[in-house]
């Protein structure tokens, strides 16, 4: 039986939303999102910590090829969000507020169309040193996995 492990893999990047959701009245995101609701929006410097597992294979002795997962989350993620407006840029946020829970299902349905089956174990999130979101794919339908479109 091999060697089971998880291997991580850290990256960085900015991008603009406003917490907004089209489902509540004008005072109601005003009062639920308060500063974060400003008209003009405002961005964080995330961070990404995408984990995969899986076992180990004997003749190169890695799970994944970080070079491989490195491109992966670049393809993926980075090129379609980095330094973009959430809310404008990318039409998944269309008709759902750009939370980070919403932004880490995104990044989780982009990663699923290119990591490996089965590897893909888990995303942490962080929208700032105190806030983060840990996201395993939980409650996605097929119709999430189809709108995830940029």
């Amino acid at each position: 039986m091999p060697l089971v492990a998880c291997v991580s893999r850290t990256e960085h990047f900015s991008a603009a939303h406003r917490l907004h959701s089209p489902y509540l009245s004008t005072e109601e995101n005003r009062r639920i999102f308060g500063k974060c609701n400003h008209a003009s929006g405002h961005g964080h410097n995330y961070v990404l910590e995408t984990i995969l597992r899986g076992p180990v294979d004997e003749r190169t002795g890695m799970v994944v090829n970080i070079n491989d997962l490195k491109r992966w989350i670049k393809a993926a993620v980075l090129d379609v969000i980095d330094h973009r407006n959430l809310d404008v840029d990318v039409a998944y946020f269309g008709q759902r507020p750009s939370t980070t829970e919403n932004l880490a299902a995104f990044i989780w349905i982009r990663l699923t169309q290119t990591v490996p089956h089965g590897l893909l174990h888990q995303i942490v999130l962080s929208e700032t040193l105190k806030n983060k979101v840990i996201y395993a794919g939980e409650g996605l339908t097929e119709a999430d996995l189809s709108s995830c479109v940029v």
